[in-house]
């Protein structure tokens, strides 16, 4: 049999499986390579409409129907804040709980008279040390913490009551806590555990990493200790 022949055998069975018309054919078994293939083709297209033939209607849609794409979406990164005047006044009042009141009266009592992106840097450093396993693990841990030297925050044990005279202060200090407790970047201090007002040079100021300066306050993080340290 001829190539040209063999060729068209195998058209003619491809047109009866897709037309649903039972054709037979015969095929030389000759060495002629292209009637080999002829032969491979009807057996390998016979056992395919075979197998299609078994499988239920549902299922076959299912398996020739082409997947549709998942469509991606892309998660917004959280964006930075300004920390300024026009940021605070798009806020709406603040409140909350224990820790909240704990973050808010660290920044009214600290840094009320410093700009916001300044009392923001405060609130940075309360939730660093949170963060950090040499504090305690609470906010109002942290800013009650005391020790044989004294308090973290002098405010809390100064013997002065902690009274609240300013209230847009308040106010201020309030939407700072609540943003930074809902999870606004911390990106002002680069990870900053301790500050200080340039008015003092604690003796630890000299072996810890100065970070930033933001406002009236110098923010340093401790150095990071190594097997070479």
């Amino acid at each position: 049999m001829s190539v040209l022949k063999c060729l068209t055998g195998s058209m003619v069975v491809l047109l009866g499986l897709a037309g649903g018309l039972h054709a037979e054919m015969t095929v030389s078994q000759s060495n002629d390579p292209a009637a080999a293939i002829g032969m491979d083709l009807t057996a390998l297209l016979g056992q395919d409409r075979a197998g299609l033939g078994a499988v239920e209607e549902g299922r076959l849609a299912a398996i020739v129907t082409p997947p549709v794409a998942e469509k991606k979406t892309r998660r917004k990164a959280g964006a930075p804040i300004a920390w300024d005047e026009a940021w605070l006044a798009a806020q709406p009042a603040a409140d909350g709980g224990a820790e909240f009141e704990c973050l808010a009266s660290a920044i009214y009592f600290e840094a009320r008279g410093e700009g916001v992106a300044g009392q923001a840097a405060v609130a940075e450093v309360i939730l660093n040390r949170v963060e950090n396993p040499s504090f305690p693990r609470t906010i109002c841990g942290v800013v009650n913490q005391s020790n044989g030297q004294g308090c973290q925050f002098s405010y809390t044990c100064d013997g002065r009551a902690d009274r609240i005279s300013d209230r847009a202060a308040w106010a201020t200090a309030g939407k700072i806590a609540r943003a930074m407790m809902d999870g606004a970047p911390r990106a002002l201090t680069e990870g900053a555990t301790y500050f200080h007002t340039p008015s003092v040079r604690p003796s630890w100021s000299r072996r810890f990493q100065l970070t930033a300066r933001i406002g009236r306050h110098i923010f340093y993080r401790a150095p990071i200790v190594t097997a070479m340290n």
